[in-house]
């Protein structure tokens, strides 16, 4: 049996809000989108680390297994850190830092860079020029795995139409956030999105 919060509706301008446990989603035009997540007011070209956590729809574990605190990747699983590593490679505004495949999800640490144009004339002068945002590195990513995945593997693969993203502010949260990826794995069973055959 469903343990979940009644649902409540209320009509605002032509727009249906649904109200269900913690967040909302709100119709519109038809479908449904939940309420952004993103920090306000931040621009994510802006140069600096994200933590960003990517799962699969419904939370099924295409990925690997995890036992004894060690992940067994999956030949779908062996795709994602194909395609994360080649992040890194193809924008020259990226770089990697700590990650981790799980079962149905991806834990990692994105450092953007500022890039610095190179006129003609060979004088190098700093812009803030990035157009490679958070959100579209991250949508390339998935798009990137998609395809291979229903290509090689199974038609029936889809990631959540979201991702979680954290700001990490200083050295003490990114060193937090490298020991949580790190220990994901042992503390598996314990994890929000541990998956469990039913």
């Amino acid at each position: 049996m469903s343990h979940r919060r009644p649902i409540r509706a209320s009509l605002r301008m032509n727009r249906v809000i649904v109200k269900h446990g913690k967040g909302d989603l709100r119709m519109s035009y038809g479908k449904y989108r939940s309420q952004s997540r993103r920090l306000k007011n931040w621009d994510y070209s802006t140069p600096g680390g994200y933590f960003v956590t990517i799962c699969t729809h419904l939370g099924k574990p295409y990925f690997g297994t995890v036992e004894n605190g060690e992940i067994h990747l999956s030949p779908i699983g062996e795709i994602l850190v194909e395609e994360w590593v080649k992040t890194s490679s193809l924008r020259e505004s990226v770089e990697l830092d700590e990650y981790v495949v799980m079962p149905n999800h991806l834990h990692g640490i994105i450092i953007l860079k500022q890039v610095v144009e190179t006129p003609r004339r060979g004088v190098l002068t700093p812009v803030d020029v990035n157009p490679d945002t958070l959100g579209t590195i991250i949508g390339q990513f998935k798009s990137a795995c998609t395809r291979r995945i229903r290509a090689d593997y199974t038609r029936d693969f889809a990631w959540q139409a979201r991702f979680y993203d954290h700001v990490i502010r200083d050295d003490v949260d990114l060193q937090r956030i490298r020991e949580y990826i790190r220990v994901n794995p042992v503390k598996w069973e314990m994890d929000k999105y541990y998956w469990k055959e039913k």
